[in-house]
């Protein structure tokens, strides 16, 4: 059995039950310190739909736990941990001084809501009368703590709430002083590239890739290698033929931005190796694995990290709304007090309000709920575009390609087409489509088989197969256009 399926899934092959599996990750947070006492684990409902399983399979498994004094039920209020204190996940590590660097400010996407527009949430399915009532909850508890500085690298609430999620839902332990809070992905990138890069060092990227990445290590002085995606992926054994002295890779493992496609474990492996030999880092970049249609959400590569190589970066802008400018990453032991040590000259910008409003939401279960509405909705109105798609354009024009999660559409072009052309027509329209071609690392030739050709399209947002047959129409004239 494979450490990845240990590590990440219940196994009904192994000699233990499902119930006891679960019994026994839920025990080893708490023993390790992940799950502090007093803290509320999600409920038997929900944590039996993100893990798959019956809701009497989680009750047992809970049931072993509270006879056994690790749990406490509190009728309404929820099951909590009853653990001893003692158990409690350590102290974070003293803050220490270090040299300024040069900040990086790459020319950013502008933000926009317009149709087909990419990394935006269904924004009215949002449960926004819940987030009200406990954001307006957080004002009204305000102490007069709370209004000096706020912790530099997150609120400490936060920071525990993400981690027993983590634990939980993607299958790695980590300690919250692991966890760094930023503003957004970019940020993220900013305090990465800023605590441990050096300029001259090599990165691989995905090509096509997000173009932000490879932005913010442009002008960090990084040099870029790029790295060609195929259906397994990124090529792992050509960039080490290729580029084997590079210090980072930069991966989406579960979904890959933009194809869609999904990392094959024994390129994830090879990566895992790859960095140990040459002690590299890997920067995962999981910014929608939650969003998978069918079956539970696929384990992060940083739970097969052993050697401690690979740095976890997850947002909230995309599972809840953009508005929250809320990211972070999770760093490997040895790298804590090197963060630590930079986070002075980056400091967190999301306000401890939303953090704190963040944390609640997760620990009462809304969070767990409202991932598991998404799945559902994203599929069906995924489903919308895609027929409306298929009707509007011939198969010798335009095909969808096919993928099993995300909030992102790939539709392949006809070679003869030029889809950057058409993308700068389309948003002459009114439309947010963006053109394969332009997530390249390395700029080709238009003749070049290589060269990706394809439309990029948001569908969160389109509500019903109405407004998708719209759309379609008038993405379907911007291309008839342009073959004239």
């Amino acid at each position: 059995m494979s450490r990845f399926s240990l590590a990440f899934h219940l196994d009904p092959k192994l000699n233990a039950p499902l119930y006891r599996q679960i019994y026994q990750r839920v025990k080893a947070a708490i023993m390790e310190g992940q799950l502090a006492r007093g803290s509320r684990v999600p409920s038997v409902r929900a944590l039996a739909s993100e893990l798959g399983v019956a809701r009497a399979t989680v009750e047992n498994a809970y049931g072993l736990l509270t006879a056994e004094g690790f749990l406490q039920s509190r009728g309404q209020a929820g099951t909590v941990v009853s653990a001893p204190e003692s158990l409690s996940a350590p102290a974070p590590s003293p803050v220490r001084e270090s040299k300024a660097r040069r900040p990086i400010n790459p020319m950013l996407p502008s933000v926009s809501s317009l149709p087909f527009q990419l990394g935006l949430p269904a924004l009215d399915a949002f449960p926004r009368a819940i987030w009200s009532r406990i954001v307006s909850r957080q004002i009204r508890h305000t102490a007069i703590n709370d209004l000096g500085h706020p912790p530099l690298t997150g609120v400490e609430s936060l920071r525990h709430s993400i981690a027993r999620y983590l634990q939980l839902s993607r299958g790695f332990t980590c300690r919250p002083e692991q966890i760094f809070l930023c503003a957004g992905y970019a940020p993220v990138l900013d305090l990465i590239i800023g605590s441990l890069l050096q300029p001259g060092d090599g990165v691989w990227l995905e090509d096509p890739g997000y173009p932000v990445t490879q932005a913010f290590f442009r002008a960090a002085g990084a040099v870029p290698m790029a790295v060609n995606v195929d259906d397994e992926g990124m090529n792992v054994p050509q960039a080490v033929k290729e580029h084997p002295l590079a210090r980072f890779a930069v991966v989406t493992p579960a979904h890959q931005s933009p194809t869609g496609v999904t990392m094959s474990l024994s390129r994830r492996m090879a990566l895992l190796d790859w960095a140990a030999r040459q002690q590299a880092w890997i920067i995962e970049d999981d910014y929608d694995s939650e969003f998978r249609y069918h079956g539970q959400p696929l384990p992060s590569l940083k739970s097969l990290d052993t050697q401690g190589r690979v740095i976890y970066a997850g947002t909230f802008s995309k599972v809840m709304f953009p508005a929250l400018r809320c990211g972070y990453v999770v760093v490997p032991e040895s790298l804590v007090e090197k963060l630590e040590a930079y986070s002075p000259l980056r400091i967190c910008g999301t306000p401890p309000l939303v953090q704190s409003s963040i944390a609640e939401f997760i620990e009462q279960g809304h969070f767990y709920r409202h991932l598991k509405r998404m799945r559902q909705l994203y599929a069906e109105r995924r489903g919308y575009l895609k027929q409306a798609l298929t009707a509007a354009f011939g198969a010798d024009v335009l095909q969808v390609t096919e993928q099993a999660g995300g909030i992102q559409l790939c539709a392949r072009l006809n070679a003869n087409l030029n889809d950057a052309a058409i993308a700068r027509r389309a948003r002459e329209q009114g439309l947010a489509v963006q053109a394969l071609s332009d997530w390249q690392v390395l700029r080709r030739e238009r003749g070049d088989a290589l060269r990706p050709n394809g439309l990029l399209m948001g569908f969160p947002n389109i509500t019903s197969p109405q407004e998708a047959q719209a759309l379609a129409a008038r993405l379907s004239a911007v291309v008839c256009a342009n073959q004239k």
